[in-house]
């Protein structure tokens, strides 16, 4: 009578997961859009369960719209699938992925009255495009050379929208209702 109520309403009002909770997999992208996988299939090699399939190819140099460079590597994941009807969400294909192109996100919803839309494509599993990104294929474009673009030292910085300081029209300060 004076405990606390331990019942969740479950569609109305959602637990949080914890930070580290291995949920539904998402690929994962370089700073200028290009995607983190090179199609190595060492995830697919390291599921237990045997939920993953990638075909690789190789990325075609070129100038302009001559190109199709997907990724930064000489080869990118041309298909990509996940079964979620076998995955155990073990969390091994992340630990095997030398790029860490895969991770975990905090999405546990993985429940569908159709067995065909547990099967997650690429277009399913990619990060979404961020501001300053440009959809795939085109050239590497940050850093000098290949070294710097896996270490982060970018030529230019990326754009990054400006947030008013000063007081608003509204007579807030900041920018922030």
């Amino acid at each position: 009578m004076f405990r606390k109520v331990v019942t969740e309403q479950y569609p109305k009002e959602k637990f949080p997961t914890a930070p580290r909770f291995h949920g539904r997999h998402q690929l994962n992208r370089w700073p200028d859009g290009l995607e983190k996988c090179i199609g190595c299939e060492l995830c697919a090699w390291a599921c237990p369960a045997d939920a993953i399939y990638v075909e690789g190819a190789e990325n075609v140099d070129g100038d302009g719209d001559e190109s199709a460079r997907f990724s930064a590597g000489e080869r990118y994941g041309r298909v990509y699938q996940i079964n979620y009807l076998r995955c155990i969400l073990c969390g091994l294909c992340i630990e095997a992925c030398p790029t860490r192109a895969l991770t975990m996100t905090n999405e546990y919803e993985l429940a569908d009255d159709n067995r065909a839309d547990l099967i997650y494509e690429k277009s399913d599993l990619l990060a979404p495009l961020l501001p300053g990104m440009q959809q795939p294929p085109h050239e590497m474009q940050l850093g000098k050379d290949d070294l710097a673009y896996y270490r982060g030292d970018f030529a230019a910085p990326i754009p990054v929208p400006a947030v008013p300081s000063g007081p608003t029209t509204d007579g807030t300060a900041g920018g922030h209702a």
